[in-house]
């Protein structure tokens, strides 16, 4: 055991089973399922945090009932195919040494029509806060299809091996929705007291308790939403959970945040605090005598992990996106090698955002995420046949692929034309609150030492460079930079922006590179929807310039929906005093003054600006690509330099050009 870590690596029980640690991987929608069922994309993403020293994972939420399938990848509810299916995955995590439950949800009135077919079910038929039906008042004949429902499917979990189940209990869910009087409004003996509103999850939990047996673990989530009127109250959710511990229904309760009225902090993005659970676990775990109390959410590293247990808010921690994009975190921390774990940037970019999309799910710093089966893990071979390797470019690309190669046994100079590495990743890692990109780069350099990268910064490569250097392998990660036209993609038939020559025209960069000083007053064009032009608004806004954002689409942040982050965003924005100029574009630009067109009435408006800050596509910077094909030298080129994206697939290529060599 480190003695970095002395309360994340102290054993505890757990009904039948003593942990090994105190980190939990908790339950999330991976959206692996083939056909409804674990197959082997899915299994290989548990079993790794299982390898990496997780010690209980909580598998992805079953849909008890037909009513309650909220995504493409759900597994099947009420078929008992998925028994020797998931038999493949417990027996796999086991061998581990890993406690492995599942957690029983459903979702009540937030349903997804699309996907299940089937009303949505709720306690009095209020509407849904995920899409824009209303739901189906259930009948008590409903409500006891449903109660078996919970215990039919956890007993084809106890036959498939799982050593227990884990009931939903939040974020707005069936079970909560029976506890909380805006959802519960029945005059029966299912609605008006607490006693008759808490009647459901007794019923589910005593039924699975009894016919489950006494060895099998049971456990609870629920989360809170603070300053939401219509919510539960943490005063009024430990009375719940009190009661349920007192009758010795449940082992442990797990402690989210957010709903679907404060939707933003039930993934929380950088823009929350972290450690956002840690308050509802500390007043839970003042009211248990029996159960268990694990805090979860917003807690990335071992050292959040530690903190928490170590003030004991809590007996476990659930770090679920952390080892997400570290599958080998807990291991690393046991080691006493935190600076070698790969910190997650609280993007949601690739994980939520991949899910809200309805895909399997990734991650933006780690490629391997939800292709563990195809990739053997988040491990790497070393190279049959070591070379010697030259990389042009340190951007997210080239340190991926460095690193990658170096650690494979390969010989690596990594060259880079500036004086730092990250390339633009860095500079997005200036605006406010975003740190986490820099301690990223941060942990790129401490890979490369180890593994004896020899990095030359400030060194910009010809053709003949690469010629005389000799390589037996060249990757070429040249990155991107923003385009000098003015072009906006909105308004696609001119080429350039009217008025450009009278200067004081920036790009969202140069802004975040302090090589740009555009005034007091500031139009900031963003094309994007992203963190380029939204984040450098911020940071424009934060320093004290008046902002006044012009964006073509509907609403500020449109890429940013997928991930959560829009809404606290704009408040952010709205916050400092950022005026939206929405559906409307920069039709011209006078070095004082910008005229700004509506895409819906077609009418103008002059403002009056000192500068023009443009966030929109960049152009890809690969003439030593051409260079380089014309002599006749080969190459593999990667990330922005092939075509400008967003950072995931710069990564992702990293990495297979790594592995390839």
């Amino acid at each position: 055991m480190t003695s970095m870590f002395p309360k994340i690596f102290s054993e505890i029980a757990l009904g039948p089973h003593r942990l090994k640690n105190r980190v939990v991987f908790g339950a999330h929608t991976a959206n692996m399922s083939d056909n409804g069922l674990p197959g082997d994309q899915h299994i290989a993403y548990y079993v790794e945090r299982a390898l990496g020293g997780a010690a209980m994972i909580v598998v992805e939420p079953m849909p008890v009932h037909p009513a309650t399938v909220l995504t493409r990848g759900n597994f099947r509810a009420g078929d008992d195919a998925v028994i020797p299916a998931f038999r493949r995955l417990t027996d796999a995590v086991r061998q581990h040494g890993t406690v492995v439950l599942q957690q029983l949800y459903h979702v009540g009135s937030h349903g997804d029509s699309d996907l299940s077919y089937h009303p949505h079910w709720s306690p009095s038929g209020g509407p849904s806060y995920h899409d824009s039906d209303g739901s189906h008042a259930m009948t008590e004949g409903e409500i006891e299809e449903t109660i078996e429902a919970f215990v039919s499917a956890a007993l084809r979990c106890r036959a498939a091996g799982f050593d227990g189940v884990e009931v939903w209990a939040a974020y707005g869910g069936l079970v909560d929705q029976f506890w909380t009087p805006f959802y519960n409004r029945r005059e029966d003996g299912w609605g008006g007291t607490l006693e008759n509103r808490m009647r459901f999850s007794r019923e589910i939990l005593a039924r699975i308790r009894r016919r489950c047996g006494p060895d099998f673990i049971v456990g609870l989530t629920v989360s809170d939403e603070p300053g939401c009127p219509t919510a539960l109250t943490r005063d009024q959710l430990a009375e719940i959970v009190a009661r349920l511990d007192g009758d010795g229904l449940i082992d442990y309760v797990t402690c989210g945040s957010g709903g679907y009225f404060d939707y933003g902090s039930l993934m929380p993005t950088f823009l929350y605090p972290e450690r956002l659970g840690a308050e509802l676990s500390a007043r839970l775990k003042a009211v248990v005598s029996h159960a268990l109390v694990i805090a979860e959410s917003h807690i990335r590293t071992p050292e959040n992990a530690e903190i928490t247990l170590g003030e004991g808010a809590a007996d476990l921690v659930s770090i679920v996106r952390g080892q997400i994009a570290d599958p080998h975190l807990v291991n690393k921390a046991r080691a006493g090698r935190p600076e070698d774990v790969r910190g997650c940037l609280s993007c949601n970019q690739m994980c939520w955002g991949r899910r809200s999309r309805d895909y399997w799910i990734s991650c933006l710093i780690n490629p391997s995420v939800g292709r563990e089966a195809e990739w053997g893990g988040d491990r790497l071979r070393p190279a049959e046949r070591p070379k010697t390797v030259l990389v042009v470019g340190g951007g997210p690309a080239g340190l991926e692929v460095a690193r990658v190669a170096a650690e494979r046994g390969h010989r690596v100079v990594l060259a880079e034309a500036s004086d730092r590495l990250g390339g633009a990743f860095r500079l997005a890692g200036e605006q406010p609150r975003r740190a986490q990109i820099l301690d990223l780069i941060r942990w790129y350099e401490t890979q490369l030492g180890k593994h004896g990268v020899e990095v030359r910064l400030n060194t910009y490569v010809e053709g003949a460079d690469v010629a005389a250097f000799g390589a037996d392998a060249v990757i070429l990660a040249t990155g991107s930079l923003p385009p000098e036209t003015g072009f906006q993609k909105a308004l696609p038939d001119r080429p350039t922006l009217p008025g450009l020559e009278k200067g004081k025209v920036f790009s969202a960069e140069s802004v975040m590179a302090r090589e740009a000083r555009p005034g007091s007053r500031v139009v900031l064009l963003d094309e994007t929807g992203g963190w380029k032009g939204c984040g450098t608004a911020w940071k424009l806004a934060e320093q004290g310039h008046e902002v006044l954002f012009v964006t073509p689409d509907p609403l500020v942040g449109k890429e940013l929906q997928r991930t959560s982050a829009d809404v606290p965003l704009r408040r952010t924005l709205k916050r400092l005093g950022v005026r939206f100029f929405t559906e409307t574009s920069v039709e011209s630009w006078h070095g004082t003054s910008a005229v700004l067109v509506s895409h819906l009435t077609g009418a103008t408006q002059t403002v009056e600006a000192d500068g023009l800050v443009m966030a929109s596509t960049n152009t890809a910077v690969n003439w030593l690509a051409l260079e380089l094909a014309a002599e006749g030298i080969d190459f593999v080129e990667i990330g922005d330099g092939v075509a400008p994206r967003q950072a995931p697939y710069a990564f992702y290529e990293g990495r297979v050009a790594g592995m390839r060599l």
